[in-house]
């Protein structure tokens, strides 16, 4: 019985995936529900299993590859896991002359890993294969090189790159960039770096993106969240964070305001009549998007505990695909890497972005007099073609007046 490894239904609107890396090698053995191969999408990074224990008997991709859904990437084999159990079993009741078990331990054909043989290998073989160094074992395989008919000039007749390169007749010259600027190192870009890269492209492309910008005055949100943190903590389990007030004030403004919580999809205008607020997570790989759903709906609390998961998923890989999708609205917090300014690019379909920034001491004019106030400039960034600038500024005022007045969140007015 043998198991075909599909490429499985990898969610909205995704038809293909990067193979990232084979976790087991042809002829390597396998148990049920056991990760075998890891699919990077333009959104996550999940591993698909062996659906029965066996063997790994055929691979049909290597690393890098791109596959679409429904792709057999690879088999596992039952029926040779249990031929070699069979044989393991049959070789431990032959006893030697001295009365000592030989197991038995199969070994691979070097054409097809799964042919079964009791030769053993040569210790010339073995020997070759100990000397070559990792770069002259990439050069005999690319070249087909023959290393029996080469005589080695390195130590204990071992074969150098020189050898090869001398047998050739060719000796690699450095690029002229190399001579010219310096060493450079070439890796390709990861699927979500360049999904993200065609994302943001689009963006500009297909959208008719504007800025417009305010600032807010973070006193009393400073001095609430000074006042009220251990008592929050003690209660919900969790700290009470800005972004939580910054999601409250965006839904009221969206509420307002629905062009900016709504989509363009061909000639019609998609208004949402839900609220599943995006927020933007920096990870090593690269920005990703996780979605905190129907947040109108949730408490200061549940927003900063649902922001917590979602973060700890994204910076650990383990987002889901559904964990991506739904969005309506976008935050991004630039602030955190002590961006003073920026115009924060669409996250499609979506139509705004409200993009947050570091909280700077600044002098500020207040009843005819120049105080020092923790200031934070704040942009909007959104699609003209559905949002009329009056409606964009007026939206940016209402979150700059919530967050200022962080009481009216509490009382919903």
């Amino acid at each position: 019985m043998s198991e075909k490894i599909l490429v499985p239904e990898l969610g909205e609107s995704i038809t293909e995936a990067t193979l990232a890396k084979w976790l087991k090698n042809k002829g390597d053995p396998i148990n049920a529900d056991e990760p075998l191969v890891e699919l990077e999408t333009d959104k996550v990074n999940l591993e698909v299993p062996s659906p029965i224990t066996g063997v790994v008997s055929e691979i049909n991709f290597k690393n890098g590859d791109t596959v679409e859904v429904g792709s057999v990437l690879g088999i596992v084999s039952e029926e040779q896991n249990k031929k070699i159990e069979k044989l393991k079993k049959i070789e431990k009741l032959k006893v030697n002359k001295k009365n000592e078990t030989k197991i038995f331990e199969p070994k691979k054909d070097k054409e097809d890993p799964l042919i079964l043989t009791e030769e053993i290998p040569k210790e010339s073989e073995k020997k070759i294969e100990n000397v070559l160094s990792p770069a002259v074992r990439k050069i005999v395989a690319e070249k087909k090189i023959k290393i029996e008919e080469i005589k080695g000039t390195g130590k204990d007749g071992r074969i150098l790159k020189g050898d090869l390169i001398k047998l050739m007749g060719t000796k690699p010259q450095p690029s002229q960039r190399k001579i010219q600027y310096g060493e450079e190192e070439r890796i390709k870009m990861s699927r979500l770096r360049q999904t993200i890269a065609k994302r943001l492209k689009e963006a500009q492309e297909n959208a008719a993106m504007l800025t417009t910008f305010n600032e807010v005055d973070m006193t009393n949100i400073i001095s609430m969240r000074k006042d009220n943190q251990e008592d929050f903590q003690k209660r919900y389990g969790i700290k009470l964070g800005f972004m939580s007030f910054f999601v409250k004030a965006s839904i009221v403004g969206l509420k307002l305001f629905p062009a900016i919580n709504a989509e363009v999809e061909g000639q019609e205008i998609v208004y949402k009549n839900y609220y599943n607020i995006s927020i933007a997570v920096g990870t090593e790989k690269g920005l990703v998007v996780p979605v905190v759903k129907n947040a109108d709906e949730l408490s200061f609390a549940d927003i900063e505990k649902n922001i917590k998961i979602l973060s700890e998923k994204a910076t650990s890989g383990n987002l889901s695909i559904e964990d991506l999708q739904g969005g309506t609205f976008t935050i991004s917090n630039g602030g955190v890497y002590g961006s003073m300014l920026s115009t924060p690019i669409l996250n499609l379909p979506q139509s705004g972005v409200l993009g947050m920034h570091n909280i700077v001491e600044r002098p500020m004019v207040i009843n005819g007099e120049v105080k020092i106030r923790p200031i934070m400039y704040l942009a909007l960034s959104y699609d003209h073609r559905i949002i009329d600038g009056k409606d964009s500024v007026s939206f940016l005022k209402t979150v700059k007046e919530n967050l200022e007045d962080p009481r009216r969140l509490f009382l919903n007015i």
